[in-house]
């Protein structure tokens, strides 16, 4: 059975204060003249893969401010708002939950999520030096998914683990190498190291 095509929310919400108050998507990738946010569209693209960007309010250019954009819902409790308005839109394709600060991830780690066989609910990666799963380069079946979302939503519950817990999960396999795709961008010093 063919796996249906996969709808990439890039999540490009956040404050940013660990960043010191800048907007992460719009970052200059490493060796790159794009963005961030621009980066990670250009290769969901060049995999076949259609996308929309995912909470914030700032501008992000004019290409971009073009794109789909959806807003949290519910607003103001970080990413869990944004993969709750994410699946609502990706219908009975699966979702793709991917953070806008992972400047190291290829078309070929992305294109390996999203086509995947997997039948579980969600498809993710585990971070091998916390042992948590990494739920924003993550794979989600909406039919399965959103009512665990909305009854954790109901109770209060803001933690994406805390989600996880209460859904099977599929390891996506990776490679040291690939692990390292999957560093992101929190800190002015986390840019610095990897300039």
């Amino acid at each position: 059975m063919t796996q249906p095509q996969a709808l990439v929310g890039i999540f490009v919400g956040g404050q940013g204060r660990r960043m010191g108050g800048a907007q992460k998507a719009l970052l200059l990738a490493p060796g790159e003249r794009e963005t961030l946010v621009a980066r990670l569209v250009r290769i969901a693209r060049e995999v076949g893969l259609p996308v929309v960007l995912v909470g914030g309010d700032g501008t992000l250019g004019a290409q971009l401010d073009a794109l789909p954009r959806l807003v949290d819902a519910p607003a103001g409790i970080g990413p869990l708002g944004g993969l709750s308005a994410l699946l609502p839109r990706a219908g009975a394709r699966p979702g793709i939950a991917i953070a806008c600060d992972m400047p190291f991830v290829t078309a070929e780690l992305l294109a390996r999520l999203a086509a995947h066989p997997s039948t579980a609910p969600v498809l993710a990666v585990r971070d091998p030096e916390v042992n948590k799963w990494q739920p924003l380069f993550a794979r989600y079946q909406p039919s399965s998914v959103l009512p665990a979302l909305e009854a954790a939503l109901q109770h209060g519950e803001r933690s994406f683990q805390a989600v996880l817990a209460r859904l099977p999960v599929e390891e996506l396999q990776l490679s040291e190498a690939e692990h390292q795709q999957l560093r992101d961008w929190d800190t002015p010093d986390d840019v610095s190291r990897s300039r």
